[in-house]
């Protein structure tokens, strides 16, 4: 009987622990960071507030583990080439119902807090940064990296945070061509067919 207990708690803490992280990345990407707050994560997630303390350290923590999480789900279910269309698909398709897809939304809605613009930068990970790099081989690979990740992180700002028209009711697929188009001027490989 003592056997089982352990295992048992690992399984719970296992379950409270993926309860938390989704919780977190649905009230992240709903209200952004600074208007989430540990006891709304808590509440969603249906356990005690001090629980992602023990599991994440603070809001802050919990943040950063969302935000890695996926960009280490994109680079590793895409092609580099094909990394700048999933990112655009998750941010531009208004009809996602899984919160993991919309954390860059997360991000966006997050970035005037101190805290999060860290967590931002810290969290496009190298293997992100690496996969886009792969995609030229000019002499300034890094700086044309961060002006397609400026490129794609304007978009989704002015269409899904300030809600610019006519961006914010452009059709996904139009929108995601002409942003790949550009991109690839940046990065010379980068596969321009959106990915719906």
């Amino acid at each position: 009987m003592t056997s089982e207990a352990p295992e048992h708690r690992r399984r719970d803490a296992s379950a409270t622990r993926a309860a938390l992280l989704r919780a977190a990345q649905e009230l992240f990407t709903e209200r952004g960071y600074e208007r989430t707050t540990v006891r709304d994560i808590a509440d969603r997630a249906g356990v005690n507030q001090a629980l992602l303390f023990r599991y994440y350290g603070s809001k802050e923590d919990l943040f950063h583990v969302v935000l890695a999480t996926e960009n280490q789900a994109l680079v590793t279910e895409s092609p580099p080439e094909q990394l700048l269309a999933r990112t655009l698909a998750r941010m531009l398709n208004p009809d996602r119902v899984d919160a993991q897809e919309s954390v860059w939304l997360a991000a966006l809605r997050s970035s005037n807090h101190d805290s999060a613009a860290d967590a931002i930068r810290k969290q496009l990970s190298q293997d992100y940064l690496q996969a886009l790099g792969s995609l030229t081989d000019a002499g300034d690979a890094d700086l044309r990296v961060d002006l397609a990740l400026a490129l794609i992180v304007g978009v989704g700002t002015l269409r899904s945070v300030v809600r610019k028209e006519p961006l914010a009711s452009a059709d996904p697929e139009a929108v995601a061509r002409l942003v790949l188009k550009a991109a690839a001027v940046l990065l010379e490989r980068v596969d321009t067919d959106p990915i719906s």
